[in-house]
């Protein structure tokens, strides 16, 4: 068993939540690149204090969720304006099937995944999925207001299955919302409109539940860190990415590039010398 060592160099942390922003507001897995972008460059990442790493994670995305909550705060005082019934049940079915999930099988994806196999498999058959999605969306292109109670379950239930590592909750949702229809700039608007309050929520209860223990000495720093570094390269990278003004042409690419980082994290893992993270 690999016992855990020292603290996150800052460095690492000043790196990974540079990376976090990009990775966030794309459907590549943000909590993937947190794993596999030490895994790929050696870093001890994965023999650091499991507390410490969950500390950071939760850092990582409080960053990236306060940014995207500036970002979009138009948005959501507009759509929080515009709220009926119809509306409420959309958003309330889109996080509820999440939470639940989130609750009871947390702990244990948790455990038995994250490793850079588990990884693998999940950015491959997310981009897979992804891609036959965008290709195969129906001709008709139904816009944002159009939502109903059950495309909110759709996203909500693609939410769910973003809990295992390497999907991605961006990439689940959009996928959800083009399989149902949505233009490609009215899928990404959904996404993020679904995905926001999720993540902000799990991070606020993580949060919680870490701060009821305490952390590594010099475990501070790293955490601020990457926080810090997160909520910037997020907002900055939203608005380079001009999110509001549209989807992407094609998910195509992201596809690609998902499968292009699986298969090469499938031939470090063949290497002798990839024992830096576990394998599951």
């Amino acid at each position: 068993m690999r016992r855990a060592s020292g603290s996150l160099p800052l460095r690492h942390a000043v790196a990974l939540g540079l990376a976090q922003g990009p990775t966030e507001l794309l459907p590549v897995s943000s909590s993937a690149h947190t794993t596999l972008i030490p895994f790929l460059l050696g870093w001890p990442y994965c023999s650091l204090d499991g507390q410490l790493r969950k500390s950071f994670e939760v850092a990582l995305h409080a960053g990236a969720g306060a940014a995207l909550a500036i970002d979009m705060r138009r948005e959501l005082i507009d759509a929080a304006r515009e709220l009926d019934r119809r509306r409420l049940a959309t958003v309330v079915l889109s996080l509820a099937p999440a939470a639940a999930a989130g609750l009871a099988l947390g702990p244990t994806v948790e455990r038995r995944l994250g490793g850079p196999r588990s990884i693998a498999a999940g950015l491959a058959g997310g981009g897979v999925a992804m891609a036959v999605a965008d290709r195969r969306a129906p001709s008709r292109d139904r816009r944002h207001g159009d939502a109903r109670p059950s495309d909110g379950l759709a996203l909500g239930i693609a939410q769910a299955v973003a809990l295992v590592p390497g999907v991605s909750r961006h990439g689940a949702t959009l996928t959800a919302a083009r399989a149902r229809g949505f233009a490609r700039g009215d899928a990404q608007s959904l996404s993020w409109h679904a995905a926001l309050p999720v993540m902000l929520g799990a991070s606020a209860l993580k949060g919680l539940q870490l701060a009821r223990r305490a952390l590594p000495a010099g475990a501070g720093a790293p955490l601020a860190a990457g926080g810090a570094s997160a909520f910037l390269s997020t907002l900055l990278s939203a608005r380079v990415l001009q999110r509001r003004t549209g989807g992407p042409r094609s998910l195509l690419p992201y596809a690609l590039y998902r499968l292009s980082l699986a298969a090469l994290v499938v031939a470090r893992l063949r290497r002798p010398t990839a024992t830096n993270a576990p394998q599951i």
